[in-house]
């Protein structure tokens, strides 16, 4: 049977009308790589997996703040307790591809100890006013308050599950990397197309803008205050910093902890995503501690809604491999003028919305 000609407008106008929902409910797509060992780090993570126009592919776990095989068994056991166990967890790197415990060693004593140096801190300093995990072996998982696991971890490593999802959604995952970089530059050395297939790489760390040393820090603030180019996320494993900044990514962001500084998680902040009886806030009211700052958080935060970014710059960046004092910091250029020896522009953010990404914070938290 033919339709009249009269209907075909409205035919086609029907047609393009279904057709338009399926389109606006395509989600986001997005790794998370974190060395998520306690709040701080699962926070940014739940950000994620409540905002419905995100799909979060997996969680891929990397040495730093802790060691992967703890951070793999609470990852695992938050997503029980979320009822997100559809999201695929895949252990990565435990060690840096060439720095180690007793290098760093050899660096405190031949230049200064430093503050903060994760998963390899022995003890914690006398100013440290938080809850902290007793340090242990690598491959030591210490009971947790919340539980332990019964699901598994993905099979498959981090640097190849990425290599995976890459290919199967070429151009469409964007990484948020707000870890060390080890994973991601041994993603690179497997597969040489891996970073020119991600949409973007969003990373973490680093202080461009150091708070004034002769006014009152707190005890994060003294972390930086003294050496605000070295981060843990650089220097727990500068080798791979340094291939991760000379790979071609269509677009690298850095979000430092200048665009963090003084936007913390205060009780009266966490008070509010904890107290809805769902299972996220649950969750939260079981580990989540006041006095953090909304570093990681501001990363996600960045990503959702790039509109929050109040200043920006465009700086080449690598990280300093000389044996020394700096090994693992970060190096800065101009766009464009540094010395050629692969190095890329960096998309640098250093301030956003404070108050605009305590309320992302809030309402994803919420649902």
């Amino acid at each position: 049977m033919r339709l009249p000609r009269a209907l075909l407008p409205f035919m086609l106008a029907f047609a393009a009308f279904g057709a338009t929902p399926a389109h606006a409910a395509e989600r986001r797509l997005v790794i998370i790589d974190q060395d998520a060992i306690d709040c701080p780090n699962l926070q940014p993570i739940l950000m994620l997996l409540q905002d419905p126009s995100v799909e979060v592919l997996g969680i891929t776990t990397v040495s730093g703040d802790g060691w992967a095989p703890e951070e793999t068994a609470a990852t695992l056991r938050m997503l029980e307790l979320v009822g997100r166990t559809d999201v695929p967890v895949a252990q990565g790197a435990i060690y840096p591809l060439v720095n180690t415990q007793a290098r760093n060693k050899l660096r405190e004593s031949a230049y200064s100890p430093m503050p903060y140096k994760g998963a390899w801190m022995e003890s914690w300093p006398s100013y440290n006013t938080i809850n902290r995990r007793k340090t242990h072996a690598p491959e030591v998982i210490l009971p947790m308050a919340e539980g332990m696991p019964v699901t598994k971890a993905d099979p498959r490593s981090a640097a190849q599950f990425m290599i995976d999802m890459t290919r199967k959604y070429p151009g469409k995952v964007t990484i948020l990397a707000m870890g060390p970089l080890t994973n991601l530059a041994l993603a690179q050395r497997l597969d040489d197309g891996f970073a020119g297939r991600v949409q973007e790489l969003i990373s973490e760390g680093g202080v461009l803008l150091p708070p004034d040393i002769d006014q009152h820090l707190d005890e994060f603030e003294l972390q930086a205050a003294y050496a605000p180019r070295m981060s843990i996320n650089h220097f727990w494993d500068p080798e791979a910093s340094r291939i991760v900044f000379t790979a071609p990514w269509t677009q690298l962001t850095l979000v430092t902890n200048d665009a963090s500084h003084g936007n913390v998680a205060n009780a009266a902040l966490l008070a509010q995503v904890t107290g809805s009886g769902r299972p996220v806030a649950r969750y939260l009211a079981m580990i989540a501690q006041p006095g953090y700052p909304l570093w990681d958080e501001t990363a996600v935060a960045v990503w959702l809604d790039p509109s929050i970014v109040t200043r920006q710059t465009r700086l080449a960046m690598d990280v300093d491999l000389m044996p020394g004092a700096s090994y693992g910091a970060l190096l800065t250029w101009a766009a464009g003028k540094g010395p050629h020896l692969g190095e890329r522009d960096v998309r640098v953010i250093l301030g956003v919305d404070h108050a605009r990404v305590r309320a992302t914070f809030v309402d994803l938290l919420n649902r």
